[in-house]
C-alpha cells in the first residue's frame, strides 16, 4: 500500500494530529481529502497545503453524511480531544465520536476501503493496572464530566468492531496516548501547550493537584509513523500508541521552564474530577506487530515544539 499513490480521507485533518498526518501522507506521494468543521481544528494549520494539488479541503461536519468521491482509505481523527473544548462542547464531542464514527464507517463500507479509528488512552479511565495494556477494559465514570469524551471513544471502538463483525469492514483501532508537537493550539487546556504558552508569555505554570500525577508524552512525528504503519498493516487492533517514558507533571513543568528559560513559578490549583493519577502505555504489542517504537526523546520534541510556539505566538 505504501508504494502506490492512494487517495485518503482524513477527518479532522485541520486539527493537531490530523494536519501533521496530512503533511506526511503528502510527502509519501498520496492524495488527501481533508474534512473538518473547524470547531477545534484550524484552517491556519493547513493553509500552506492549499497550494498542493494533491490536497483538497471540505469544511463539513461529519455527523452529516456526504459524498467524497473515490477514496482508498479513511483516517478518522475527527474528535474534540481537549478537556477545555469537550467540557465547553459536550454534545458536539459525543456526536462526532458516535454519529460521526458511524458515518465514516458507512463510507468505508460503501467504498470498500480500510478505516483507521483514532481512539484514545482515555478509554482506560482511572486505570487499576499500570502500565495500561490493550486487554484491560478500563475503569470509567459513565456520568462524570469527562464521560462525554471517555465514553464516546469507547462507543466509537464498539461500533467500529460491530461494523467489522457484521459487514466485514476492514478497520484498525489505535489508542493514542498523550501526543505533542507543532500545530497544537496554544493554551488549549492540554498540559504541554499550556506550560509552553505560560512560559513564553511570562505567566505562572498552572499545576493541578500537587503535580505528582504522571503522564507519558510522544512526539507527533513518532505517533504519525505508527498511525501509517497500522493503516498499512491490516491489523484491526486495538493497539496502544505512545511513549512509555513516564514523567510527573511537576517534572514536566521543570523541564519546560528550563528549556524556555524562565523562573520556576508555579500556581497550584485543585485537581479536576476523575483525573487519572498515572497513565503510561504498554507498547509491547505495537513493537512486536508493527516494529514501531518512539525515537524522539522528550526534550528534543519539546525543543522543536517550543520553537514552533514562539513563531505562533508572535
Amino acid at each position: 500500500m505504501g508504494d502506490t499513490q492512494m487517495r485518503y480521507l482524513v477527518s479532522g485533518g485541520a486539527g493537531f494530529i490530523g494536519s501533521n498526518l496530512v503533511r506526511q501522507l503528502c510527502k509519501d506521494g498520496h492524495k488527501v481529502l481533508i474534512v473538518d468543521n473547524l470547531i477545534t481544528g484550524r484552517y491556519s494549520n493547513i493553509v500552506d497545503l492549499a497550494v498542493n494539488s494533491r490536497v483538497e479541503f471540505i469544511e463539513h461536519d461529519i455527523v452529516e453524511s456526504f459524498e467524497p468521491g473515490h477514496i482508498d482509505g479513511v483516517y478518522h481523527l475527527a474528535s474534540i480531544g481537549s478537556v477545555y473544548q469537550y467540557l465547553k462542547n459536550p454534545i458536539e464531542a459525543m456526536r462526532v465520536d458516535s454519529l460521526g464514527t458511524e458515518n465514516m464507517l458507512e463510507l468505508a463500507r460503501r467504498k470498500e476501503c480500510r478505516l483507521f479509528l483514532a481512539s484514545s488512552s482515555k478509554i482506560y479511565g482511572i486505570s487499576e493496572v499500570h502500565p495500561q495494556k490493550e486487554d484491560y477494559w478500563g475503569y470509567v465514570n459513565p456520568i462524570g464530566m469527562r464521560s462525554v469524551y471517555d465514553e464516546s471513544k469507547r462507543y466509537a471502538e464498539a461500533v467500529t468492531m460491530a461494523y467489522r463483525r457484521k459487514y466485514g469492514v476492514d478497520v484498525g483501532i489505535a489508542r493514542i496516548f498523550n501526543t505533542f508537537g507543532p500545530y497544537m493550539v496554544p493554551g488549549d487546556g492540554r498540559v504541554i501547550p499550556n506550560f509552553i504558552t505560560q512560559g513564553l508569555t511570562g505567566e505562572p505554570f498552572t499545576i493541578y493537584g500537587d503535580g505528582s500525577q504522571t503522564r507519558s508524552f510522544c512526539y507527533v512525528d513518532d505517533t504519525i509513523r505508527a498511525l501509517i504503519k497500522l493503516m498499512e498493516s491490516g491489523y484491526e487492533g486495538p493497539i496502544n500508541i505512545g511513549n512509555p517514558e513516564e514523567f510527573s507533571i511537576k517534572d514536566l513543568a521543570d523541564i519546560i521552564s528550563d528549556l524556555v528559560g524562565v523562573s520556576k513559578i508555579y500556581e497550584y490549583l485543585a485537581l479536576p474530577d476523575d483525573d487519572p493519577p498515572k497513565r503510561k502505555p504498554d507498547i509491547s504489542l505495537v513493537k512486536s506487530l508493527l516494529g514501531w517504537k518512539p525515537e524522539i526523546p522528550l526534550k528534543e520534541g519539546l525543543e522543536r515544539t517550543i520553537r514552533w510556539f514562539r513563531k505562533e505566538l508572535q
